[in-house]
């Protein structure tokens, strides 16, 4: 089974889904697959990642010894035929009989078939109990919930591991009326002014898309770029850019835009969907620690994180970050944060903002940074900016939004990505 070997892939590896996937560098395990097969593969994958606590639970109550110790691989198979049993609509008969194949078909794990095959009809015969555990947590490692009730109390951290089980909606940044794209596209206007759509169409097939009229952004993710308020003609630095949604929204504002990023793979995919939105921007390769980029009137610092208020759209994140990299990724923002103040003139704005749940790497670098250097302020974020969500205002006037925020009677409709966002002031003579 293809998607168990990519489940390893990811699991054992570090590797990213979207790493998987992605047509550029996409696992050489695909290669014999057509869009269509690929576009299961990935739902399998994803779907495994997302309810990974769930189903181990579900092999763990029918695997009374449980998992043989030298059946190499046999974990992984027996979690995509579950997924498949569990949530997708897949007949339970076709999820069993491919899973047993596959595993007769390795010397490794042929031994296991039978057992592998009473353990799977189980689950087949258990969905309904085994899908929904009382557990709300069970989905989340084990050090991320023990940090989220710390962090947000039990109340809002089960939201938040609740709202993470749903799938991900699919948010669009329009170029125009709001309202028409959504009647246009069959979707809703967000009070954050993004277009959310009912469907996962092939984005490409849409409405708008060979046109340039719009481009796909988690609402929360199109409100840093808004905070910088620019005018045309100002000079705006997008430090880390890509994949380049912000640089558009900058772009789109009419600011001369540098946008920056280390990957030059990923910023000919910033550059192509430019192209596609007619919209331009000075382009460079390169770390915003050491580039000589000069002085700007607004600085959008989109810095690296451990992405945490992504799971919802990316559930690898959940199992392939550590504590540990919480401490490693805040040293750095610690750094990118100082050079983007040194690059802002005097009077200049800077947002900073990260896709992460962890205040070490939100409120308290921006704390920090206001603790040793006097020369810089908050200017306070008011809801009205940001669609009068005044639940995602703090106490500090600064953005942060999570993944229950922004409910709806429509599954499809509700949540948001989880993000944090400041806007700073370097004071006038600093």
């Amino acid at each position: 089974m293809i998607a168990a070997a990519i489940l390893a892939d990811v699991a054992g590896q570090g590797l990213g889904v979207d790493e998987c996937f992605d047509p550029e560098s996409a696992s050489p395990r695909l290669s014999d697959l057509d869009a269509r097969d690929r576009g299961l593969a990935r739902s399998i994958v994803v779907v495994s990642m997302r309810r990974l606590g769930t189903i181990r639970a579900a092999l763990a109550r029918f695997l009374e010894k449980g998992l043989p110790r030298k059946a190499h691989g046999l974990e992984w198979t027996l979690v995509v035929a579950a997924a498949q049993i569990l949530f997708l609509d897949i007949p339970d008969h076709a999820a069993v009989d491919l899973a047993i194949r596959a595993i007769k078909a390795d010397a490794r794990t042929a031994p296991f078939a039978a057992l592998s095959n009473a353990v799977l009809r189980n689950i087949a015969r258990h969905v309904d109990e085994l899908r929904t555990p009382e557990d709300a947590f069970i989905d989340t490692p084990a050090w991320l919930a023990a940090r989220w009730r710390a962090t947000y109390g039990d109340d809002l951290a089960r939201a938040i591991v609740l709202a993470h089980r749903r799938e991900p909606t699919l948010d669009l940044t329009v170029l125009g009326d709001p309202a028409e794209w959504a009647r246009q596209l069959g979707g809703v206007v967000m009070p954050t002014g993004s277009v959310r759509l009912d469907s996962h169409a092939p984005i490409p097939e849409l409405p708008g898309y060979d046109e340039g009229k719009w481009w796909v952004q988690d609402a929360a993710a199109s409100l840093p770029a808004r905070l910088l308020r620019v005018e045309p003609g100002m000079r705006v630095a997008d430090l880390c850019a890509a994949p380049g949604g912000k640089t558009a929204q900058l772009a789109a504002a009419g600011a001369q835009v540098v946008a920056l990023d280390k990957s030059a793979v990923r910023l000919k995919r910033l550059a192509a969907n430019l192209t596609r939105l007619d919209l331009s921007a000075d382009i460079r390769v390169g770390d915003a620690l050491t580039a000589e980029l000069g002085v700007f009137d607004a600085i959008l610092l989109d810095a690296p994180c451990t992405s945490t208020g992504t799971i919802r759209r990316h559930p690898d994140v959940a199992w392939s970050k550590h504590a540990g990299d919480i401490a490693t990724l805040s040293a750095l923002q610690t750094r990118l944060i100082d050079r983007a103040v040194a690059m802002l003139k005097p009077g200049g704005v800077l947002v900073y903002c990260v896709c992460s749940m962890e205040p070490e790497e939100g409120e308290a670098r921006v704390a920090a940074l206001l603790r040793r250097n006097p020369d810089v302020v908050r200017s306070p974020v008011d809801a009205a900016e940001i669609g009068g969500l005044s639940e995602c205002i703090t106490r500090e006037g600064e953005v942060r939004t999570l993944p229950c925020h922004l409910p709806a009677d429509d599954p499809r409709h509700a949540g948001l990505d989880g993000f944090f966002a400041a806007r700073l002031i370097r004071r006038a003579g600093a």
